[in-house]
C-alpha cells in the first residue's frame, strides 16, 4: 500500500491543475452516477452525508488555497 501512496504522490507532483480538473470531473461523475442508483427512500441521507463531507473537506482545501494567494493580487 505505501509504495501506491509514492507512485499518487510522483503522480501528483507531475501533474498540472488540468490533470486534477480532470480527477475531479471524474469523480464528480462517478458520485452522480452512484446517486443514480440510491434508492429514493434513503437518498435523504445520503445527501445528508455527502453534505457533511463535502463540508469538512471544501473547508480546508480552500483555506490551504487562499494562503498561497499573493496579497497584492
Amino acid at each position: 500500500m505505501r509504495k501506491l501512496f509514492d507512485w499518487a504522490d510522483r503522480w501528483i507532483a507531475a501533474a498540472t491543475w488540468r490533470d486534477l480538473a480532470l480527477v475531479k470531473l471524474c469523480l464528480c461523475a462517478m458520485g452522480v452516477l452512484i446517486g443514480l442508483c440510491i434508492p429514493q427512500r434513503r437518498k435523504k441521507g445520503v445527501a445528508a452525508a455527502a453534505s457533511a463531507v463535502f463540508a469538512m473537506t471544501y473547508a480546508p482545501l480552500m483555506a490551504k488555497f487562499l494562503s498561497l494567494m499573493p496579497d497584492k493580487e
